[in-house]
């Protein structure tokens, strides 16, 4: 009776990877084997034209010395420590206020969503009608109301703050929503038990909501904060990285490096910098949680 069971599991277990295949093949063609080109083509000193220059670790070497690599990481990081938390945090009040028994709920959940089915480029443009220090809402509104206008895009801090608007606009509906799929799938034992132990409100959410929210906290800051390492197109169609640099990230230095000045084995070596800070953020953080998991 042995080797039916085996010839079976042998059968169950090339159905799976059957199934699976199509999954390794895409990420092998579409992410893989791009990740290694890009690797190689960091070591490389070439405009994209012709067979470039192998030039090893050079590229790496001008990192070290270069103002704008290092400017454009500190905006990286500042824009990730202002909008990961913020948009997440919205996203989770949000999510406890829909989750309660609010009037015309469905409809404020339909605005907060809303975001999510507009395009980068196109909430960049949304942006621009607003933030335009020429004809932007906000600086009509201000003149009507006699106020001073705001320059959007000629000062540094003013130009910055409205990239940080626009994409905590643009995410928090999809922090809430992943926020609410968590909340739905809590029971009611655990709020009853602490509402009899004369728990108020915010004690609930804080000693209840906030644990059990652990995993999807986990998964969203994850996911926020290598989206915002990757931030392109808002910051791309609103500013250009300007006024002077003060908006570049390292996504968009690496599109100018790259495309612009057409020194793109120096650009590829940006990617990768990039790339190795969202594994090491990723596999921190899961450590983090799978440690306190194991705590707990």
């Amino acid at each position: 009776m042995a080797r039916p069971r085996r010839a079976g599991a042998r059968k169950e277990a090339a159905a799976a990877y059957a199934f699976i295949a199509p999954n390794y093949l895409l990420l092998l063609i579409f992410v893989l084997i791009p990740l290694v080109g890009a690797l190689l083509v960091s070591l490389q000193r070439t405009d994209g034209f012709g067979e470039g220059t192998f030039t090893g670790l050079d590229n790496y070497a001008r990192l070290a010395s270069d103002p704008l690599f290092w400017r454009s990481l500190a905006n990286t990081v500042v824009f990730t420590l202002i909008v990961t938390p913020v948009s997440m945090a919205i996203g989770l009040f949000s999510a406890v206020m829909l989750n309660a028994a609010l009037p015309a709920r469905g409809v404020l959940r339909s605005l907060l969503i809303l975001p999510m089915a507009v395009s980068g480029v196109a909430t960049g443009l949304i942006g621009v009608l607003i933030f335009d220090q020429n004809s932007g809402a906000l600086n009509r509104i201000a003149e009507v109301l006699g106020l001073p206008s705001v320059d959007w895009q000629s000062q540094p801090i003013p130009a910055f703050a409205s990239i940080v608007i626009a994409t905590v606009w643009w995410r928090t509906g999809f922090n809430m929503l992943i926020y609410l799929a968590g909340l739905q799938g809590l029971g009611p034992d655990l709020y009853e038990a602490a509402r009899l132990d004369g728990a108020n409100a915010l004690q609930r959410f804080f000693a209840v909501t906030v644990p059990l929210l652990g995993p999807t906290t986990f998964f969203l800051t994850v996911l926020n904060v290598i989206y915002s390492f990757q931030v392109f197109d808002l910051v791309f169609v609103l500013t250009g990285g300007g006024p002077g640099g003060a908006t570049s990230v390292l996504v968009t230095y690496a599109y100018e490096t790259g495309f612009v000045t057409r020194d793109q084995g120096y650009a590829a070596a940006i990617g990768m910098v990039l790339f190795v800070f969202a594994l090491v953020f990723a596999a921190a953080q899961w450590r983090a949680s799978r440690t306190r998991d194991l705590v707990e």
